[in-house]
C-alpha cells in the first residue's frame, strides 16, 4: 500500500478541525484508510541517518497514512482532505468541468510517427491562472512522484512532465531522435548535454538511473520541443530546466507520454482535478488537443463521468445489512459517488466521477457503501450454510509427521521453493532436462531459476550454512516440489514429499534407514513385499555406487536412500560424509 506523508497541522486547517491522534485514527480507520506512524522528518532522519545527521531537521509533526493501492485520488493532500470532508458531509464532491480557452486556440501536441517504437501515446492539459504557495508547489510535486511509483510503474507506463507554460509556446511535437541529435540543459543543471551525455551523467544519480533502462537500449529517444525547437523533456527521464515549474509559475503544461494510454488518461484526470482547485476558476481545466499520426485529433483531458445502476437490494444482501433505498444512496454520496433513487423498484443510480478510477464493478460500489455504513456497525450473524472445518488429510499427516521427526532427533529445516539449475541438476550429478523441472520465463536472479523437483538440495544447502555447529547434524524437510504433469490444466503439480539428512564423521547409513523403519512404522506399513514396504539396490547418480537403495511400499516406488557421492557432497561445499532419505509421502494417505 501507497504511504502518504502530510503536516499534521496543515491536514488540520484543511479539514478545519483539530482532532487528537486517537480520533484521527479513528477517522482514518472508518474512512478505509490507516495511520499508520506519527512522526517527523527529524525523527526519520535520526533513525535512518544518526542524530548527527538530525540537526536542524524539521521538527513538524508528520502523519504517515496508508492508502489502498487503487485509490489514486488519496495519494496528496487535496484528495486526502476532499475525500475526508465529503466523508463527514461537510463539503459536496465537486464537478470536475472541462473548459475552453479564453482566449484563442487550445494547446496543441502533435505526435509524430516516430515514437511508435518507444512511447506512442501522449495526453496533455493545461491548469490555467493557478496559484501556489510552498506547501501546494511541494504537494504537487510529491503527487507526481507518488504517481510515478504506483499506476505509472515507476515510468514504464507513463512519465509525467509539468512545464511552466509562459516560459513556452505551442503548437508543441512529442517526436523521437537519435541519442545523438538530442541537446538541451536538463532540470537543475546549468549547461547543455546530448542525450548520451545525460544517460552517463546519470548513471550515478540515486533517483533517475532507475529510469535508465527504460530507453537506453533503443535506437530512438522520445523527446518534446515547443514551436521555437526548446526541448520540454526527455521522457521518461528527465524535463528541461527552461520549462521547469516553479512557486510563481500561473499556467502549468502537462503532458503525459505513455505506452498505455488508458491509464495516461487516468494519470492526467488526477493530476488536473487533484489541483484545479487552486486555479482562479476552480475546479476548471483547460483542454488540450493531441493529433495523432494518423490524423486523428483527440481532446484532454476526459474528466469523463458515468453512471451505473443497481438495487438496493444487492448491496443488502451482499453486505449483510438491511437499510433504505435512500439510506444506501447517502452512504455512497458519502463516498465522493453522487447517488440518487430513481422509480420505485429500489434502483440506485450512481454517478462515477474521474476521480474514481477504481470503480469497476458493482462490487466496488458495494465494497464503497459498506465502508460508508462502517464495517463495525455491520451485525455479526450466524453463515446460513452449516459447514464444519477439519483440516486437509496431507497437512494432518505432515503435521503429525513433522512432530515424530523431531522426536527422532531430527531438526526441521524449511527452504525456498524456487532454485537455480545448478541446485536440482549438476550439483546432485543430474542434467536439468532429465529433471524435468517448471522454469521461471523470466528469472530477476541466478538463485530463483526453476521450482524445485527435489528437497534434498536445499537440505543440503541449510547443512552447508551450518556446518560449523557441533557433529552430527540431522536434518528433515516436508514440503512441496513441482513436478510436470500434461494432464493439469496449469502443466504441473504439487508433490509432497519428505526429505532427511544424516552429516557427521561417518555416513550413518544405519541412522538413515532406521529413521525409514520409524516413519513406516508411524504409517502402519509392515515389512515385507505386496502390501508391506522393502528396500532394493538401485544405481543414482547422486549416490555412492552400491550404496544406493530405492524404497518399494505397496508395490510402488515411493523414494531412495542412501549415501551421498563425495562429488555431489563437495559441490555443496561440503566435507563429511553424508546420508539422505527422499521419498514421497502422498501414496500413504
Amino acid at each position: 500500500m501507497p504511504t502518504v506523508s502530510v503536516k499534521r497541522d496543515l491536514l488540520f486547517q484543511a479539514l478545519g478541525k483539530e482532532y487528537t491522534d486517537e480520533e484521527f485514527d479513528e477517522l482514518c480507520f472508518e474512512f478505509g484508510l490507516e495511520l499508520d506512524e506519527i512522526t517527523s522528518e527529524k525523527d526519520i532522519i535520526c533513525r535512518e541517518q544518526g542524530d548527527l545527521k538530525a540537526e536542524g531537521a524539521s521538527d513538524v509533526i508528520l502523519y504517515k497514512i496508508d492508502v489502498p493501492a487503487n485509490r489514486y485520488d488519496l495519494l496528496c493532500l487535496e484528495g486526502l482532505v476532499r475525500g475526508l470532508q465529503v466523508f463527514k458531509e461537510r463539503a459536496e464532491a465537486p464537478r470536475y468541468t472541462r473548459v475552453s480557452p479564453s482566449g484563442g486556440e487550445p494547446q496543441r501536441l502533435v505526435i509524430t510517427e516516430e515514437t511508435a517504437a518507444v512511447r506512442p501515446h501522449a495526453v496533455a492539459a493545461v491548469l490555467r491562472n493557478i496559484t501556489f504557495t510552498k506547501e501546494r508547489y511541494d504537494s504537487f510535486i510529491e503527487l507526481q512522484e507518488k504517481l510515478h511509483q504506483n499506476v505509472c510503474r515507476k515510468r514504464t507506463l507513463v512519465a509525467i512532465g509539468t512545464h511552466d507554460l509562459d516560459t513556452i509556446s505551442g503548437p508543441f511535437t512529442f517526436t523521437a531522435k537519435p541519442p545523438s541529435d538530442i541537446r538541451f540543459t536538463p532540470l537543475n543543471q546549468s549547461q547543455e548535454y546530448s542525450a548520451v551525455e545525460l544517460m552517463s551523467l546519470y548513471k550515478s544519480d540515486s533517483h533517475l538511473r532507475h529510469y535508465l533502462h527504460i530507453i537506453e537500449e533503443k535506437p530512438l529517444y522520445p523527446v518534446i520541443y515547443d514551436s521555437n525547437g526548446i526541448v520540454l523533456s526527455m521522457p521518461p527521464i528527465i524535463n528541461g530546466d527552461h520549462s521547469k515549474i516553479s512557486i510563481n509559475t500561473k499556467n502549468v503544461f502537462i503532458e503525459c507520454t505513455a505506452t498505455d494510454l488508458t491509464k495516461a488518461k487516468i494519470v492526467l484526470d488526477m493530476i488536473v482535478t487533484m489541483f484545479s482547485e487552486y486555479c482562479e476558476e476552480p475546479f476548471t481545466v483547460e483542454e488540450a488537443e493531441v493529433v495523432y499520426p494518423d490524423g486523428r485529433t483527440c481532446v484532454y483531458p476526459e474528466l469523463a463521468y458515468r453512471k451505473e445502476t443497481l438495487t438496493a437490494d444487492f448491496i443488502n444482501r451482499k453486505v449483510g445489512i438491511e437499510e433504505s433505498t435512500e439510506r444506501i444512496a447517502q452512504l455512497l454520496t458519502r463516498m465522493c459517488l453522487r447517488s440518487e433513487v430513481v422509480g420505485d423498484e429500489g434502483l440506485i443510480e450512481v454517478e462515477i466521477p474521474p476521480t474514481r478510477s477504481d470503480v469497476i464493478h458493482a462490487c466496488d460500489i458495494m465494497e464503497d457503501a459498506a465502508i460508508s455504513y462502517g464495517y463495525n456497525n455491520i451485525v455479526r450473524t450466524t453463515p446460513r450454510t452449516y459447514t464444519v472445518a477439519h483440516q486437509l488429510p496431507l497437512n494432518k499427516l505432515t503435521e503429525l509427521l513433522r512432530q515424530d521427526l523431531a522426536a527422532a532427533g531430527f531438526t526441521e529445516a524449511l527452504t525456498f521453493a524456487l532454485c537455480s539449475e545448478e541446485d536440482i541438476a549438476d550439483k546432485l550429478g543430474k542434467s536439468i532436462a532429465e529433471t524435468g523441472a517448471v522454469h521461471i520465463a523470466n528469472p530477476k536472479t541466478a538463485e530463483f531459476q526453476v521450482a524445485r523437483t527435489t528437497l534434498l538440495a536445499g537440505v543440503l544447502k541449510t547443512v552447508a550454512a551450518n556446518r560449523k555447529m557441533p557433529l552430527p547434524l540431522k536434518l528433515f524437510e516436508i514440503s512441496d516440489v513441482v513436478l510436470k504433469d500434461d494432464t493439469k490444466d496449469v502443466g504441473a503439480r504439487n508433490n509432497r514429499r519428505l526429505c532427511a539428512v544424516y552429516y557427521n564423521k561417518s555416513p550413518g547409513f544405519e541412522v538413515i534407514h532406521g529413521l525409514l523403519d520409524r516413519v513406516m512404522q508411524l504409517l502402519g506399513v509392515k515389512p515385507g513385499r505386496g502390501d508391506g514396504y522393502h528396500i532394493q539396490a538401485a544405481n543414482d547418480s547422486t549416490f555412492f555406487p552400491g550404496r544406493c537403495a530405492e524404497v518399494f511400499a505397496h508395490g510402488k516406488s515411493v523414494g531412495r536412500l542412501g549415501v551421498l557421492h563425495p562429488d555431489v557432497i563437495n559441490r555443496f561445499e561440503l566435507t563429511m560424509p553424508c546420508s539422505a532419505l527422499d521419498i514421497d509421502i502422498e501414496p500413504f494417505l
